[in-house]
């Protein structure tokens, strides 16, 4: 009897098993297994139920709402974005924009350029042109500062005393030199000759006092011509001189004023030009040049000239008018230091016209060449 009881109960507890294990895995998730023969429940929220705590919530089904299953962004993301922030940029016209991808420009430059729109003369002002090709301007320069802060402090003597201090460091001061510039032996007859030709200078950069001398003679008969000039020196620009004051010749005991220039002109050629007015009325000049080709940083070759002119006869002094003679030389020095400097050279001389006249009727030589031998010295 027990045993038919026990086989009863096994086999109805096999007959409901499968529809047990259904209802038991729905309901997992919400939704009860309807029993053979019941319908589904038609609540609208059957089978929606708070998530657990410890659970992961289920996804949201499906609707027609088009902001359906988009959460809230987290209050603070655990990991940072890249593009955290950044806006999504819209999609590009269909229709094609001529001026796409053209960043505006500004209306003018930041900074202006000093260069723009100056060109060469001739040409079309452009960029970038600058130094020489600039076109010359007539602008007229600024004015020179007059006032100075240190007046406000200081007395107009104190001022005057210092200004003067800066004159003498920086230009103002006094200086001075003698220079031989030709001081040779001249292999002519009767044992040879002498010959110099010497300036000193003292004075500042405008204002200066000018001794010059020039002569010659022979070893065995005296002096021919020995001359001293005094002169007052002004710079009327920064390469020339202009030059007045007194000669005196020694030979013929005459004194004659004299005006004249002194300067460098360009290509480095060093030119003197004077006048002579004497004290008889006899109107002279002369005109000398040089200019020193350097060969090597101590060899140089100086050619020069000098020419003199009257403006009469003059036949005490065994002058004609005109152009009365012309010496040329050349030159070659080894300056050992600047201010010492030995040489040789050869020296033309010629004398013209009414001069030459009396030189035949003395017996002496119209002209020639001559070596010559010397030294170049200043300090």
């Amino acid at each position: 009897m027990s045993v038919r009881i026990i086989a009863l109960a096994t086999a109805a507890a096999l007959a409901h098993t499968p529809a047990a294990f259904a209802q038991a895995h729905h309901g997992q998730h919400g939704m009860p297994m309807p029993t053979q023969g019941e319908q589904a429940p038609q609540d609208p929220h059957a089978g929606h139920r708070a998530p657990a705590q410890d659970e992961p919530q289920a996804r949201p089904p499906e609707s027609a709402d088009p902001h359906a299953g988009h959460d809230a962004p987290p209050a603070s993301p655990t990991t940072a974005d890249p593009h955290a922030g950044h806006a999504a940029q819209p999609a590009p016209s269909t229709a094609a924009d001529p001026h796409a991808g053209h960043s505006a420009q500004p209306a003018s430059p930041t900074v202006a350029d000093p260069h723009a729109g100056h060109g060469a003369p001739g040409e079309t002002p452009s960029h970038g042109v600058a130094g020489t090709a600039l076109p010359a301007g007539d602008a007229p320069p600024p004015p020179v500062p007059a006032d100075f802060y240190a007046d406000r402090s200081f007395s107009p003597s104190e001022m005057a005393r210092a200004r003067a201090g800066e004159r003498r460091e920086h230009g103002g001061g006094i200086y001075s030199q003698v220079l031989f510039n030709l001081l040779e032996y001249r292999a002519t007859g009767n044992g040879g000759s002498y010959h110099w030709d010497m300036e000193t200078w003292i004075g500042g950069d405008i204002n200066q006092l000018t001794i010059k001398s020039e002569g010659e003679g022979a070893f065995r008969g005296g002096t021919d011509r020995a001359d001293l000039q005094l002169l007052y020196s002004r710079a009327i620009d920064p390469y020339w001189n202009l030059q007045a004051g007194v000669r005196y010749d020694f030979k013929r005991s005459r004194s004659y004023a004299a005006v004249g220039v002194e300067g460098l002109a360009p290509y480095w050629f060093e030119l003197e030009g004077t006048v002579f007015l004497s004290d008889r009325g006899d109107v002279l000049a002369r005109f000398e040049g040089y200019h020193d080709m350097r060969l090597t940083q101590r060899l140089l070759l100086q050619p020069r000239a000098e020419m003199n002119l009257s403006a009469q006869d003059v036949p005490r002094d065994r002058l004609g008018s005109g152009l009365t003679n012309v010496e040329l030389g050349l030159r070659l020095r080894y300056e050992i230091v600047r201010e010492f400097a030995p040489y040789i050279g050869v020296a033309w001389e010629r004398r013209f016209g009414g001069t030459a006249r009396y030189a035949r009727a003395d017996g002496e030589d119209v002209g020639g060449a001559t070596f010559v031998a010397g030294v170049r010295l200043w300090f």
